[in-house]
């Protein structure tokens, strides 16, 4: 049974754009202060946009991981909200639309420092944020940037 590639879905290539109009975007901004401050409120632009569902999710997720880790800088990549140390992304949140998913997803670049062995997980399905949640999400990131 042979099977052909049939390239990016219509989502992955709406992802990239939002990429490159990011990029973009950054380049135009002035200093590094103005840069964060537009880059968190394009984060906090992003959030709001989401389904009901996604959005209370990532205002939760938003919360926690600046909670637990403030000297990361919010930004968007690929369309989502990211968190950065010197640049470099460490997590991200994925709403379950954006890739017609069934569930949202917290996932941890290599940057993470959560290194357990020789495998560990790199993404984190989420379809509740509670207590107990919010906890193993702060203890992540707290770990990640460690």
């Amino acid at each position: 049974m042979s099977s052909t590639y049939e390239g990016f879905t219509a989502e992955e290539r709406a992802a990239m754009k939002e990429h490159a109009q990011e990029g973009k975007k950054a380049a135009r901004r002035g200093s590094p202060a103005d840069k964060a401050a537009e880059a968190a409120r394009d984060v906090l632009a992003k959030i709001a946009e989401m389904e009901d569902s996604d959005r209370i999710l990532a205002e939760r997720v938003h919360a926690v991981i600046l909670a637990a880790a403030p000297h990361l800088a919010p930004k968007l990549w690929y369309g989502m909200p990211a968190y950065a140390l010197d640049g470099k992304i460490v997590c991200f949140f994925q709403s379950a639309a954006k890739f017609k998913a069934r569930y949202a997803t917290l996932g941890f670049s290599d940057q993470a420092k959560l290194d357990e062995g020789t495998m560990w997980p790199a993404a984190f399905a989420l379809t509740e944020v509670t207590d107990e949640v919010e906890a193993r999400i702060s203890a992540l990131v707290e770990r990640a940037v460690s």
